[in-house]
This record gives C-alpha cells, sequence and structure tokens, in this order.
C-alpha cells in the first residue's frame, strides 16, 4: 500500500508500516516499536471509543488493525496501563507536542507533479528558507506565494529549514519531537504537500532539512518507548541518538524510515542532514551508509533522483565516497572551510574558529581543492583535522557565503551586511556562484537583508526556557563581552527576524540584488561556469596584492574572473591571458557589458584595474 513503509533494506527485510495507516476497508493499522513496554493500546481521547490492544510480534513491534477508525480521529497509546503517549510516528500533532496524534491519509492529497523526475544535481542552486520567517503569514502557502520570485532569481532547489513538529508556534526547527510530522502552525501535512506539489510544478526542487542527531527537549517521549537514546556519547543539543548499541536496529529503522516518508509521501528531492557529526555509530555498517542506500533504492524505484547531502564539520570524504572505497555513499556534503575562508579576507573576525583562516592562499585551495584543513594542524581544535577532497569532484561540495548557522550563532544573529559593504557583500557572492561547486543562498542574502536570523523558540516549560536563556548567554559570555543575545523566548525576537522583500527596491539594495540576478544568469548561461569540476580550470592567486584570478574552460569558452579582496585599486600583474576580452559583468558598473578590450601579459596598463573589493567577468576570444 502506498501509505506504508516496507523493506527498507535489503539485509534486515524488516516491513515498518510504522504509525497509524489508514486502510480503503474504512480500519487503521497500528505499528509502533515499544520494546520498553509489555503492553501497548490505542485509546481515543474524548471519543467515547474503548481502548484496542495492540499484538506484540516479539521483536519490540506492537500492531494491530481497528475498525471504524480513520483519517482525522485522533489517538495515543497507552503503555501498560499507566503511560499515554503521542505516537512516536505521528503524521500530525494538531494540538502540539503533548497533544494527540491525528491519523492521516496519505493519499487524500491529489498530486499534480506525475511528470516530475528531479533535476540533476549539478544544475541546484539552493536557497535556504526559514518557513516561519520567510513571510508574513510563516506559513507553507505563504513560501508558495513567494515561489515566482524565487524562480525569476534563477533559484533551481528550495531548502526548508526544518518543518517536524516542535513545541509552540516558533522555532529554528532543531527541537522538533515528532520527525514524521509537518509543524502544524506552518499548514501541516496537507499545507506541506501543497508547496512541494507547487515548487515542482514551477521546476523547483525542493530539499528537506532532517535532525537525526538529537530530538528537542520538550515533548520528546520517545524514552518510554525504547531505547532510541544512549548516554554512551554526547551532543550539544541533547541526548545522543543510539545507533550502535543494544537495542538500536529498531532506532536505525525508525530514522530510515522517516527519510523514506519524505521522499516517498512528500515527493521531497534530497535530504539536508543536520550535523552529522552528531551521529554516533561504531557498527560494522554506519547508519549513514545504511540510510544512503535506502533513499537511493527508493529514488530509483519511484524513478526520481533523489539526494542525501551533509552537513559535517569533520571533513572526512568518507562521508561522500562510495561504500566501495569505504565511504558512506551520500551524494554531497556542506563545505564550511569555503565560507570561512572568504568571511575572514573581508573581515578583522578571527575569533573561534576562523583562528584557522585569514590568507588568500586558504580560498585558493577551497577552489583547487575543496576542504582547507585536509589532514593538517588546526589552532582551533589543537590538532590534526580533517582530509583531502582534492579527489572529489567540486559538484559534490555545497558552498556559501552564508547560511542559517553561521548568520544564527553569532551573538545578535547579525547579518553580513551590518559588517560589510555593498563591495563586498557582492564580492562574496561572486566568490560562491563563480566557483565550480554547489551554491546555496540564504533567505534574503541576494538584497542584503537587514533582519537578523538568532535563535528562537516557544517553549513552554519555564524551567526549560530559563535554562535555555541561559545557555545562551554563557555560550556568548566570553566572545560578546557584556552584550547579551536577544531573548529565545520573546515573540520580538522571532518577528523581528522576518524578512522584508520591499527592501529589494531601496537604497543599495536594488543594486545587489541586481548584481546577484547577473551572477545567476551569467553561471546559467555560459557553459564554463554551468560545469560543476575543475577540469579546464586555472587559479592564479597573488597574496601579496590580495587578487584571485579563475580562468574556467569548456571546449573553446573560456571565462576569466577576477576578484579582488583588497580595499585598495589593482591591477593584475601579469595579466593572465592575452588577446580581446568582452566584458560580461563589472561589480563596480564602470564598464558595460560587452564591451571589448585587447590585453597582453607583458603590459599591465592595458588591463583595467579592478576596483577596491571589486569583481570582474569577461569572456576570452
Amino acid at each position: 500500500m502506498h501509505g506504508q513503509i516496507r523493506s527498507i533494506t535489503r539485509d534486515t527485510g524488516v516491513i515498518l508500516d510504522i504509525g497509524a495507516t489508514p486502510l480503503p476497508d474504512g480500519s487503521t493499522r497500528f505499528r509502533v516499536w515499544g520494546p520498553r513496554a509489555e503492553k501497548i493500546e490505542v485509546i481515543m481521547p474524548g471519543s467515547g471509543r474503548t481502548s484496542a490492544l495492540l499484538n506484540p510480534e516479539g521483536t519490540g513491534y506492537f500492531s494491530g488493525t481497528i475498525a471504524g477508525i480513520g483519517a482525522g480521529d485522533r489517538y495515543r497509546y497507552l503503555l501498560d496501563d499507566t503511560l499515554e503517549r503521542p505516537d512516536p510516528a505521528s503524521r500530525f500533532q494538531p494540538k502540539g507536542v503533548h497533544g494527540p496524534s491525528q491519523i492521516v491519509d496519505p493519499n487524500s492529497y491529489q498530486w499534480h507533479d506525475n511528470g516530475w523526475c528531479g533535476i540533476p544535481l549539478e544544475e541546484y542552486l539552493i536557497y535556504e528558507l526559514h518557513v516561519g520567517t520567510f513571510t508574513p503569514p510563516g506559513t507553507f502557502d505563504g513560501v508558495i506565494s513567494r515561489l515566482d520570485y524565487l524562480v525569476e532569481l534563477g533559484i533551481t532547489a528550495v531548502e526548508l529549514m526544518p518543518v517536524a513538529q516542535f513545541p509552540g508556534e516558533r522555532n529554528w526547527g532543531y527541537d522538533g519531537t515528532y520527525p514524521f510530522a509537518p509543524q502544524n502552525s506552518y499548514g501541516g501535512a496537507e499545507g506541506l504537500k501543497r508547496l512541494v506539489d507547487a515548487c515542482h510544478s514551477k521546476g523547483l526542487a525542493v530539499i528537506m532539512d532532517v535532525v537525526y542527531n538529537h530530538l528537542g527537549p520538550e515533548g520528546n517521549y520517545l524514552h518510554a518507548f525504547g531505547p532510541y537514546f544512549t548516554d554512551r556519547y554526547h551532543t550539544p543539543w541533547g541526548d545522543a541518538v543510539n545507533f550502535d548499541g543494544p537495542g538500536s536496529d529498531g532506532v536505525r529503522h525508525y530514522f530510515i524510515a522517516n527519510a523514506l516518508h519524505w521522499i516517498r509521501e512528500y515527493h521531497c528531492d534530497a535530504l539536508r542532514l543536520d550535523a552529522i557529526h552528531g551521529i554516533y555509530d561504531f557498527s560494522a555498517r554506519h547508519f549513514l551508509e545504511e540510510l544512503a542506500a535506502a533513499v537511493h533504492q527508493e529514488g530509483a524505484a519511484l524513478g526520481r533522483r533523489v539526494y542525501v547531502i551533509a552537513e559535517s564539520d569533520l571533513n572526512d570524504v568518507r562521508v561522500i565516497n562510495s561504500p566501495e572505497c569505504g565511504g558512506y555513499g551520500l551524494d554531497a556534503q556542506w563545505n564550511d572551510d569555503f565560507h570561512h575562508a572568504l568571511r575572514t579576507l573581508l573581515t578583522e573576525d578571527r575569533s573561534g574558529y576562523y583562528c584557522d583562516f585569514g590568507q588568500l592562499s586558504h580560498l585558493v585551495k577551497g577552489f583547487r581543492e575543496g576542504f582547507v584543513l585536509s589532514g593538517g594542524y588546526s589552532s582551533f581544535r589543537n590538532r590534526r583535522h580533517g582530509s583531502s577532497s582534492a579527489a572529489i569532484p567540486s559538484g559534490r561540495l555545497v558552498v556559501f557565503s552564508q547560511n542559517h548557522d553561521q548568520v544564527g550563532n553569532r551573538v545578535r544573529g547579525e547579518r553580513p551586511g551590518e559588517h560589510l559593504s555593498t563591495r563586498q557583500l557582492k564580492l562574496a557572492a561572486a566568490t560562491v556562484l563563480l566557483s565550480p561547486c554547489v551554491p546555496l543562498l540564504f533567505m534574503g542574502e541576494e538584497y542584503g537583508e537587514t533582519a537578523p536570523f538568532p535563535y528562537f523558540m516557544s517553549f513552554g516549560d519555564a524551567e526549560l526556557v530559563q535554562a535555555v536563556r541561559q545557555a545562551r548567554r554563557d555560550e556568548f559570555a566570553a566572545a560578546a563581552g557584556h552584550e547579551y543575545p536577544p531573548d529565545p523566548q520573546s515573540e520580538d525576537t522571532f518577528h523581528a527576524a522576518k524578512l522584508d522583500q520591499e527592501l529589494r527596491h531601496q537604497g543599495e539594495h536594488p543594486s545587489l540584488f541586481a548584481f546577484y540576478r547577473a551572477l545567476i544568469r551569467l553561471r546559467r548561461e555560459c557553459a564554463p561556469l554551468a560545469r560543476l569540476d575543475r577540469e579546464g580550470m586555472q587559479v592564479i592567486a597573488d597574496e601579496a596584492d590580495q587578487v584571485l584570478a579563475v580562468i574556467r574552460s569548456s571546449d573553446n569558452d573560456r571565462i576569466l574572473c577576477l576578484f579582488n579582496y583588497s580595499r585598495h585599486a589593482r591591477v593584475v600583474n601579469p595579466a593572465p591571458v592575452n588577446g580581446t576580452l568582452t566584458v560580461l559583468l563589472d561589480s563596480a558598473e564602470s564598464v558595460v557589458p560587452g564591451t571589448r578590450l585587447t590585453v597582453h601579459s607583458t603590459r599591465p596598463e592595458t588591463f583595467p584595474a579592478l576596483d577596491p573589493f571589486g569583481v570582474a567577468v569577461y569572456r576570452a576570444l
């Protein structure tokens, strides 16, 4: 049946139709993994119905089919006659994390994307957004209203920060406690399906950000059901998930079933795995390898391109190496090093992990190899760190000048525009979008959004609220001096993070917005820039003058990109090419696109000067 999750791995053969699945005859099948309970019943709060006992399967699973219960009905599980708990695999929590679960018919939505099979990863231009702050309504339907804007900008893939049910109505999403249930205040299951369907109708892929390294602190009732968590490992965000200890088979199946749920039931095109360095597994077959294999198998069965993208600070190429080469087989991963190398060239910030960066050579290595820290010594970690990604195709690395973490984990959640000029913002954009990697934009950066993006939440537990407030203050105490982060529980903190897209029509914002659009158009229309590999790429750096020249070639087409990371005007010397150049883009807008120039490597005066923090793109004829 379409709504069931079956045979998720070739080596277990376990049927995993976990959760509540309505059947055509009007009944509903329930299945839950609860090895810590001896007896589990389904109860229907406030309905007047009596409870129904589920049958133990002998492997920690309980299941049963109940007549006369269907989509829209609400239920809880009663464990050993004492504990009432929502379903760990709940598809919808209409009353929030503490309320009953609601049965959802996976076939009730009529999809319109039958011809959709996804787009190749090399065509991804990712736009990361937070549903609650991207539009005034803060809903899935609100995002739908802005899709034409994203298409016109040139975006090809929308990445949704986590939408799994979290406490209250506002949260970054990383405090979710129901991995299968789309947030009720965003629009729930139906709203998310409408959004994905609308994206596909406009040619946009959808990436779902999922959190498999921990669950949030409020509304997490999994402990009562089974050994979902372990104290053998620790994460900064909550109890570590038990992927390799006693009872871990059911845990692994739970999260892999969740991954397939997003692919199958919501038609998502890719999963972004949050902070996989917080996923601990020392078993013979790593959870990530099993997950990637299951997702790829599911995509093949559905006839769709489906990808798994990791966030990791390990700089470990095993993440994206194939299993045949000892890797986990994921399709791509974020490259934080590229961001750090770029930011430290543009700012004086050398605090924290930025202390390992700050030279032009670091960014050059980012272009040439990917990881900057590739096995050498890291001052921040006080040890060697990383492995070389030089043999990894550049199209399997995601790069950015902003993302939710790099903005939000600053004391006030301020955007780079608070510290950088428009020229510098253009330079940062060009560095990312003219690289041979998969680019990611964080919502609003394309016009210089000024709204901050600090961490926010809406917990109901007063003690927890105070503990988080204090933890945030302690986290920033050393670096921020007497400056405190905004109160994460305050509604004002959340509302201050709402985007104002009308800014793109005001002040210097239109110039930045037009520059982003021009960059994206060039990336799409110029074959050398569209290629996501290092073949035909030459990188020339002048550390003293802080100037970088990147030549990218495809067949007979050569594109020359010049970047000046200095606050002084520079002339490239010696000129990296000879002959006639056609101007494609000039960040200073001092040369009209289409203008032709003749340059000689032995005569620097023939080459135009780069303005401070300037960018110029030429086609070599």
